[in-house]
């Protein structure tokens, strides 16, 4: 096993070696090594849908906020645009993580984005997770760039490979796990490791790395796990990060759970994580917008509703609609 890092940038784990890279260059999950195999994508598609009925009938759909009123405004807030997007802005600093405005290709969307991408002006940041298609979507990030030429980019290992072709010279940074990008004071940003992969193409599986990022400011951290199933990453977070305020976690997309589990956290280890991460918040994501998997839309919000109302989760269980701004610090 090999191990790379962003030599520019701080590394914050004590006695990490770097992040995991195979012999043909490939970044591996350092507790799960996990390669995507097209066989296991048949077997799900072509597989039992015990929950198929179930589905069709669930009538649950985000409500959509369009009020856009907090643009303009200068508090803390974390606004939900649906899936994975998220506007947030913390220290004065204003950033979107993982925009997606437009139609993802053979994907049904329940919800349409509640904000078209021309309104957000004046970014200072883009931050991008990994690069699949539902999180790293060139025309959004085409119309964030258009829209805020000065903005800095800050994304995985390797991920300039896709990206620069799209942003020609707009400032961008890449780290590794564990890595501390360069941001002006007052606001901290570091990329942590998530359990997931990588891939745009045929021949691409895990060439680019995927993960998490923590936002730490004087004193507000906010953790946004990207694309992840369960690990002891979570813990490790906590180590580091002892005060987190809220946790961005995804709880969709994971039925089948034999076949999602490496890549997406069900609700019940959502709850898990964010105990661990003894979050004082828990915000769900990657639900309720994209039909992605097996599970009726609205279940993960009903599985984490009922684990709240059983004490499960040791913090508050803040669920979002789309748009909706969140300031409940």
């Amino acid at each position: 096993m090999n191990y790379i890092q962003n030599s520019e940038l701080q590394t914050i784990k004590p006695g990490w070696p770097g992040t995991p890279l195979t012999a043909d260059g490939r970044f591996v999950n350092h507790e799960f090594p996990f390669i995507p195999r097209l066989w296991d994508v048949l077997k799900w598609k072509w597989g039992p849908q015990p929950q198929k009925l179930e589905k069709q009938q669930d009538t649950f759909r985000l409500q959509t906020y369009t009020d856009t009123r907090f643009l303009q405004q200068e508090e803390d807030c974390i606004v939900w645009l649906g899936h994975a997007s998220f506007y947030i802005r913390i220290a004065g600093i204003r950033m979107l993580i993982d925009p997606i405005f437009f139609k993802v290709p053979f994907v049904k969307r329940y919800t349409p984005p509640p904000f078209p991408a021309e309104v957000f002006k004046d970014l200072d940041y883009l931050l991008i997770s990994h690069d699949h298609q539902d999180h790293c979507q060139k025309k959004s990030v085409r119309a964030v760039i258009s829209g805020n030429p000065a903005i800095t980019v800050l994304t995985g290992l390797r991920m300039e490979t896709l990206l620069r072709q799209w942003i020609g010279n707009t400032k961008l940074q890449t780290a590794g796990w564990y890595q501390q990008y360069h941001t002006p004071a007052p606001l901290q940003i570091y990329f942590l490791p998530s359990r997931h992969w990588s891939r745009r193409g045929l021949n691409d599986t895990n060439k680019r790395l995927w993960g998490a990022f923590v936002l730490k400011s004087e004193n507000k951290t906010i953790y946004f796990s990207g694309d992840t199933g369960y690990g002891d990453h979570f813990k490790t977070a906590h180590i580091l990060f002892p005060h987190i305020d809220v946790a961005i976690i995804g709880a969709g997309a994971y039925k089948p759970e034999w076949f999602m589990s490496p890549a997406h956290i069900s609700p019940a280890n959502a709850v898990i994580a964010a105990n661990e991460l003894m979050a004082k918040v828990l915000i769900p994501m990657h639900y309720g917008t994209l039909d992605l998997s097996d599970e009726p839309v609205g279940e993960p919000l009903r599985e984490l509703q009922r684990m709240q109302q059983e004490g499960l989760l040791h913090g508050s269980l803040h669920a979002l609609q789309s748009g909706e701004v969140y300031t409940g610090w």
